[in-house]
C-alpha cells in the first residue's frame, strides 16, 4: 500500500533506547538538563505529540532530524516539548514573605538614597514568579517608579517567555493570587472560559524577560540582591548544580544577598561555604566575599525594553 495511505502503527511512536540516549544527550548538551532512563516513557509521550504536529512518519525519523545538520531550527521546539513549565503565582509563599519582611525594607531604604535594586527570576517559565516579585515590591514600595529597581526574568523556553511577556492569565492560574493583590493590580476581562486577568503596566515595566540558558555564558556580571532559582536545578546532574550555585555566588558578593531555591533542593559543593541558611526554608544568605562587587546594571541587551 502506498505509504501516504498507510495507517501509522504504535511502533511509529515508540522511542527506542538508542534514540532516547540521543535525545537525552542533545538536551543535556543544549540545556544542562539530565534525563535518566526512567524518563523514557515521558519523553516518548511528549515527542509523539511533536511528531504528529509535524507530520513526521515516526519518532525515529524525528530523532534523525534533530540529530542532523538540518535540526538546528527544531531544537527550540524540542526543548519546549521536554522542559517542565509548572509554576504558579506566589509559589512557596514563605519566600515572598522573607523578601518582603527581611530583605526589601533595607534595599528600598538604600534605593531611596540613590542605590539600585536588582532581582533575578532564573527559570521564570510563564512569568508568574517574576510578576509575584513585582507585586511584592509594589506592595512594599508604592513609589518604585521613582527608584532604580529592575527584575531580570529568564528562561530557556521561548514559548514560555512569549506567554510571560503577554502578562495575561486564566481564572485557574489566578487562584493562588492573594485577594488584595488581585483587587489592587489586575484587570479582569471576559467571563467563564474566556475570563482573563491582565498584569498592569506598573508591574510589567519592572521586568525584563530574556531567553537564557543557565549552563551557557551569561551576558552580565552582577550583582543581584536576590536570585530566585526554584525547582530548576533538580533537573540538572550534580556537577551542573554545583557549578550553578558557584556562578550565582559570583553575582552575589555582598553579605546577606539572598538565594531562594526549591523546597527539595540544597546548596552543595564549594558554594555551600559561601551561603548560610536563614530562618526561612531554602532561603540562603550570602556570606561576605573578600572583594566587593558593583551593582552593575548590565548591558542594554539584558535591561532594555522587554
Amino acid at each position: 500500500m502506498n505509504s501516504i495511505f498507510r495507517q501509522r502503527s504504535n511502533d511509529d511512536f515508540e522511542l527506542s533506547e538508542k534514540d532516547f540516549t540521543k535525545v537525552a544527550g542533545i538536551l543535556h548538551r543544549e540545556t544542562g538538563i539530565f534525563l535518566p532512563p526512567s524518563k523514557r516513557a515521558l519523553v516518548q509521550s511528549r515527542l509523539a505529540k511533536r511528531v504528529r504536529m509535524l507530520g513526521q512518519p515516526s519518532i525515529s525519523e524525528y530523532v534523525k532530524l534533530i540529530a542532523g545538520n538540518d535540526g538546528t531550527n527544531e531544537l527550540p521546539n524540542l526543548i519546549s516539548a521536554l522542559t517542565t513549565n509548572v509554576t504558579k503565582f506566589f509559589r512557596e509563599p514563605h519566600h515572598f514573605d522573607d523578601l518582603r519582611d527581611n530583605v526589601l525594607p533595607r534595599l528600598v531604604t538604600a534605593a531611596r538614597a540613590g542605590g539600585v535594586i536588582r532581582l533575578w527570576s532564573a527559570g521564570c517559565s510563564t512569568g508568574e514568579e517574576a510578576y509575584s516579585l513585582a507585586f511584592t515590591i509594589l506592595d512594599v514600595c508604592p513609589d518604585v517608579e521613582n527608584l532604580d529597581v529592575r527584575i531580570l526574568a529568564t528562561d530557556i523556553d521561548e514559548s514560555a517567555l512569549r506567554r510571560a511577556r503577554e502578562g495575561q492569565y486564566t481564572a485557574s492560574e489566578m487562584k493562588f493570587v492573594p485577594e488584595h493583590i488581585r483587587r489592587r493590580f489586575f484587570t479582569r476581562s471576559g467571563s467563564g472560559e474566556t475570563e482573563t486577568w491582565s498584569v498592569p503596566p506598573s508591574a510589567r515595566k519592572l521586568i525584563a524577560f530574556r531567553k537564557l540558558n543557565l549552563t551557557a555564558k551569561w551576558p552580565f556580571r552582577g550583582g543581584f540582591d536576590a536570585i530566585f532559582c526554584r525547582n530548576v536545578a533538580i533537573y540538572f546532574d550534580e556537577p551542573t548544580r554545583q557549578s550553578l550555585w558557584v556562578r550565582f555566588s559570583q553575582l552575589q558578593r555582598r553579605a546577606n544577598d539572598r538565594l531562594y531555591i526549591g523546597h527539595s533542593e540544597r546548596i552543595t559543593g564549594r558554594a555551600a561555604g559561601l551561603y548560610k541558611p536563614t530562618g526561612c526554608a531554602t532561603a540562603y544568605a550570602r556570606l561576605p566575599a573578600r572583594l566587593p562587587t558593583s551593582r552593575a546594571t548590565g548591558p542594554v541587551g539584558v535591561w532594555g525594553n522587554a
